[in-house]
């Protein structure tokens, strides 16, 4: 048989993973954190800098992250309804105390 020359043109090349640094506002589910993550962009009338703030639900597995720390978190397969992310390090800890 022939090979053909578009097929391995056509197969799925990974590409690589998002990864987004943001504080946990909420660690209080077994195994998920509420991650938000914020940027900053240029307003598209005003032309002024702004703060745009998301959530993100991400996976804990090991439920190490607290409230207040500084995670970076990455693109994983859809483990629920909404989370779509992991815990991949803890970036820095919270310094207030609980």
């Amino acid at each position: 048989m022939e090979e053909n020359p578009t097929a391995a043109a056509t197969q799925d090349v990974r590409r690589p993973r998002q990864s987004k640094i943001g504080v946990v506002t909420s660690a209080r589910m077994q195994k998920t954190i509420v991650v938000k993550v914020t940027r900053r962009v240029q307003h598209g009338m005003y032309k002024r800098v702004i703060s745009v703030h998301k959530k993100f639900y991400a996976h804990d597995e090991a439920g190490e992250a607290r409230a207040g720390d500084t995670v970076r978190i990455v693109e994983t397969r859809p483990m629920s309804k909404l989370k779509r992310w992991r815990l991949a390090e803890i970036v820095a800890r919270s310094t207030r105390a609980e």
